[in-house]
């Protein structure tokens, strides 16, 4: 059984290859951790997608990190088409093993996220793990999808939302419990909140998951946003990732398995009360006009950048196949003074410190991976 956190103080220590990957995490509900310095910055990869990969001094980790592609004539059923596939699938270990390698082997790997447990977000979660030893935190379903991947259950710890983690001295997570894009009168099937209730049974010939939405891949309860602040020599900043959103119900409580998890902008304010903040400096997320509308309000982001506008299926190997159009979003954006960094290839990078957000030189990482850098 997954490991599943309570609403009482308690530490989870993970041993990894190295002890410079040590990462010890302290979670608490409702009570904000008093700080102590951290590192000067924080180098942001987009990868593609959700994917996106944080290196905060000593530690590295990924969000989601799907970098298999499913084809989509694999995906049939219910309202979005995703709700079933016609056969199993495995994923792509040398495709990660090449990202892995290109952003400089297990070390920069020592913690992996997943926004919510959908087939783009953590299909391939397993892998990294198998990969780099890292451990896991995301949703009960997220660690019944490893456990299905041979990964053991005590690597994967359960997050229902509201908890801060000490991911090092001065670097403060915090989760928040969060929806998934859509409507439920027109895909529930893909954005109603549902857990697994168990470890999937993998097809015996091909040791496979199915990865529809209603099958292996249920979104995990909705999703989980991830407030990250550091308090570093330079001073505090911060940044908040979410990899989906809904307008439609923002407002109104998750609720699963008859447990009332908040509502998601309820669940945001809270976070940043807690962290004692009043802003961020960059916000990372999806969703749109509608729910930049709902969001910035909130949390007032200096910056803005986005994931998951890229497609579902076209090889990742092959680059990025269009550019970022922001239309209505990018004209909220200059409307409200707020800075908007469209990537222009996968493996983007930007750096953001107490002083704000710059983009970074990565040719050589996106060279390695066969990326066309002359933008």
């Amino acid at each position: 059984m997954c490991s599943a956190p309570g609403f009482e103080h308690w530490e989870h220590v993970m041993a990894h290859r190295s002890s410079a990957a040590l990462v010890v995490l302290g979670l608490v509900a409702g009570v904000t951790l008093i700080a102590q310095t951290g590192p000067t910055h924080v180098d942001i990869t987009w990868m593609s997608m959700a994917n996106l990969h944080y290196q905060i001094g000593d530690v590295g980790i990924v969000t989601d990190g799907y970098i298999s592609r499913i084809p989509q004539d694999a995906f049939f059923g219910g309202p979005s088409g995703l709700a079933s596939t016609r056969e199993t699938f495995r994923p792509d270990v040398n495709a990660v093993s090449n990202v892995l390698v290109a952003l400089g082997g297990p070390p920069r790997v020592t913690l992996l996220l997943t926004g919510h447990s959908h087939w783009d977000h953590s299909f391939d979660t397993a892998t990294w793990s198998g990969l780099t030893g890292a451990p896991i935190i995301g949703s009960r379903t997220t660690c019944f999808q490893v456990q299905a991947e041979d990964i053991p259950a005590d690597r994967c710890t359960v997050v229902e939302g509201a908890e801060a983690i000490t991911l090092s001295p001065g670097v403060t997570m915090y989760v928040v419990r969060w929806n998934h894009s859509g409507d439920p009168d027109t895909n529930p099937e893909q954005h109603n909140p549902v857990e697994l209730s168990g470890v999937p049974t993998r097809a015996p010939e091909v040791r496979g998951l199915r990865a529809g939405v209603a099958e292996d891949f249920p979104n995990g309860g909705g999703s989980r946003g991830f407030l990250f602040v550091v308090e570093s020599p330079e001073g505090r900043f911060s940044w908040f990732q979410q990899s989906s959103a809904s307008a439609v119900d923002l407002d109104v409580p998750i609720v699963v398995d008859g447990v009332d998890h908040g509502a998601p902008i309820d669940n945001l304010r809270a976070a940043l009360q807690q962290a004692g903040l009043d802003r961020v400096d960059l916000w990372i997320g999806t969703g749109g006009l509608g729910v930049a509308q709902l969001v910035v309000p909130v949390i007032r982001p200096k910056a803005y950048l986005p994931i998951h506008w890229d497609g579902l299926w076209d090889p990742f190997e092959d680059g990025l196949a269009r550019p970022f159009a922001g239309g209505a979003l990018e004209a909220y954006f200059r409307e409200t003074a707020i800075e908007l960094l469209a990537p222009g290839q996968f493996m983007d990078q930007w750096r953001l410190n107490a002083t704000g957000i710059q983009p970074r030189n990565n040719d050589t990482v996106q060279q390695a991976l066969g990326f066309d850098v002359s933008r």
